[in-house]
């Protein structure tokens, strides 16, 4: 960390957040406005940022990394954005580690869903949808993303959409088109960018699946959408697809 910090910290939310302030600087704090709108004291939508990096957050949670349950939950209830952030990696990190057991990776999705309400901004659900809740339904039954897509929360849509990438990525294909069609006429950037992203990804597994699709959909998708699903299709395809979209 750079500040000579060598005693093992107490693993206690309150000593989570106490090493956060330690690292705080406003010049980190400005740099947040790029990406949230904060305004003058950090605040933004009942969030508090108090400027820590996030490459600082991260190695506070390997620090933290056997950080109880019930600390876990401490954290997310805290104000502090970058509390949050780190409750979120240590559960993204403890759910994809292959010493794992089933009932801790039950425990933190359960987690993650019970309290979706301070898991409200988009890089907290980009944190741990597909680690912690899509890593889960990997071998359970998936019903719960759907209901997701059907939430008033744009922050449980996001995390239908993003926690079918645990699926993508062995190659499943068939609950992320479901989701992305189910959320195409989202109103939400916050949404529609996601389901780019997971279009894209399934289409890095099956190309033609992915242009079919965006033949069927495409003339009616999102903008935004439809350029981050074709991103990764060659050139003359992606003007074709963008001309007849138009």
């Amino acid at each position: 960390m750079g500040d000579g910090r060598e005693d093992v910290p107490p693993l206690t939310a309150s000593a989570f957040v106490a090493a956060l302030w330690h690292e705080q600087s406003d010049a980190e704090l400005a740099k947040y406005a790029r990406y949230f709108p904060v305004d003058v004291d950090g605040r933004v939508d009942g969030d508090r940022f108090i400027g820590v990096r996030m490459g600082t957050v991260f190695s506070l949670a390997g620090e933290f990394a056997a950080l109880p349950l019930d600390q876990i939950e401490a954290l997310l209830d805290d104000d502090i954005h970058e509390a949050r952030a780190g409750a979120l990696r240590i559960m993204a990190n403890r759910a994809k580690a292959k010493s794992a057991d089933e009932s801790t990776r039950r425990q933190l999705y359960e987690l993650y869903l019970r309290r979706h309400d301070r898991i409200n901004n988009w890089d907290l659900v980009d944190l741990g949808a597909w680690d912690v809740v899509g890593g889960w339904l990997r071998d359970h039954p998936r019903d719960v993303l759907y209901r997701l897509a059907e939430s008033q929360s744009l922050w449980e849509r996001r995390t239908a959409m993003l926690a079918t990438l645990a699926f993508v990525r062995r190659g499943e294909l068939d609950d992320a088109y479901a989701i992305a069609e189910r959320l195409l006429g989202d109103p939400e950037d916050l949404v529609r960018k996601p389901i780019g992203a997971v279009l894209r990804a399934a289409g890095d597994h099956d190309e033609p699946r992915l242009l079919a699709f965006l033949g069927r959909h495409g003339p009616s998708m999102a903008r935004v959408t439809l350029r981050f699903a074709i991103e990764h299709v060659d050139e003359a395809t992606r003007r074709s697809i963008l001309a007849a979209t138009a």
